[in-house]
C-alpha cells in the first residue's frame, strides 16, 4: 500500500516571485513551495536584498540597535526613555540603529541626532507602508523580514530592547537565541522598563528553574530603568571586550568621531 500524502492539485493563488510587488515578497515566500523557476527568483530577490543592505551600511560604524514599539508616540514615557537611551548610546561613541520607523524607533534615531550622532535604520517594505522616520542620516529599505533581521544584528555590539509588542519580543528572542547558542559572542542585551518587563523576566527565572535554560543564560539579559546604567553597561560590555576606542579624525572640527578596533 502507497504511503498516504498531501500535495497541491493547483498553483499558490496569491500570485508570483517574478510579478509580486516588494511589500508582498514575504507572503509570496513562505506560502510553500512554488515552481523551481519562481523559488530561483526569489533567491535572486534574497540576494538583492542582502546586497542593498550591505551597501547601504558597511561603512555606518560599529552600532548599537534599538528595538521597540512602532506604535508609541512622542509625550509616552517610553518615548521620551529611548530619546534619552540614543542620544546616551550616540554620545559613547556608537552608531545608534534601529528599524527605522515610527514610535521607539524613531524615538531611538531622534536621539542620537540630538547630540549630532549617527543614526541609521533598516525598514521593511509592509502593506501598510511604513515609513522611514525623519532622524536618519542613512536607511535602507527591504522586503524580508529575516534579511532586515539579521542586519539588524550583524553590525551591532549591543542590544537595547524598549517597550514593545510580538515584533520586539522576537528580536528579543532571537537575539538571545543567538548569543546563547554562540552564533554572536559577548553581546549584551540591555532590556529597559522593568515594569513592564516584570513577567518575562519572571518567564526567564522560570525556565533556568526548570532547567529550560541555564542558570547563567539569566546574565544574558540586563535590566533597568536607568540610562546611565545601562551605558555603563555597555560600555564595559561591548567596547571593552572588543577592543574599541574613541577615534576623532582630522577634520574634527566637523564633529565627527567614531568607534575603531584596535
Amino acid at each position: 500500500m502507497a504511503d498516504p500524502a498531501l500535495a497541491r492539485e493547483r498553483a499558490p493563488t496569491t500570485g508570483s516571485s517574478v510579478t509580486a510587488p516588494p511589500q508582498r515578497a514575504d507572503e509570496i515566500f513562505l506560502e510553500g513551495p512554488r515552481s523551481r523557476f519562481d523559488e530561483l527568483i526569489t533567491l535572486f530577490r534574497v540576494l538583492l536584498d542582502f546586497l542593498r543592505g550591505f551597501r547601504v551600511l558597511h561603512f555606518v560604524g560599529p552600532c548599537v540597535t534599538v528595538f521597540g514599539s512602532a506604535r508609541l508616540k512622542e509625550g509616552h514615557p517610553s518615548y521620551e526613555l529611548a530619546r534619552k537611551m540614543g542620544a546616551a548610546i550616540a554620545q559613547l561613541g556608537f552608531t545608534v540603529m534601529t528599524g527605522g520607523g515610527p514610535g521607539i524607533m524613531e524615538a531611538a534615531n531622534r536621539g542620537a541626532k540630538d547630540v549630532n550622532g549617527r543614526s541609521v535604520g533598516c525598514n521593511i517594505e509592509l502593506e501598510f507602508e511604513q515609513q522611514p522616520n525623519a532622524f536618519l542620516d542613512r536607511c535602507v529599505t527591504l522586503h524580508y523580514f529575516f534579511v532586515r533581521k539579521t542586519l539588524l544584528v550583524k553590525y551591532s555590539y549591543a542590544f537595547v530592547v524598549m517597550q514593545g509588542g510580538a515584533g520586539t519580543l522576537d528580536e528579543l528572542f532571537e537575539a538571545i537565541t543567538l548569543i546563547q547558542t554562540g552564533k554572536i559572542k559577548n553581546f549584551t542585551v540591555v532590556v529597559m522598563g522593568t515594569d513592564y518587563w516584570r513577567d518575562l523576566l519572571k518567564m526567564f527565572e522560570k525556565m533556568a528553574g526548570e532547567g529550560m535554560i541555564h542558570r547563567s543564560d539569566l546574565d544574558l539579559i540586563f535590566a533597568t530603568d536607568s540610562v546611565e546604567e545601562a551605558i555603563a553597561h555597555i560600555r564595559e560590555k561591548a567596547i571593552t571586550p572588543f577592543g574599541l576606542k574613541l577615534v576623532v579624525r582630522h577634520l574634527a572640527w566637523l564633529g565627527e568621531g567614531g568607534l575603531r578596533s584596535s
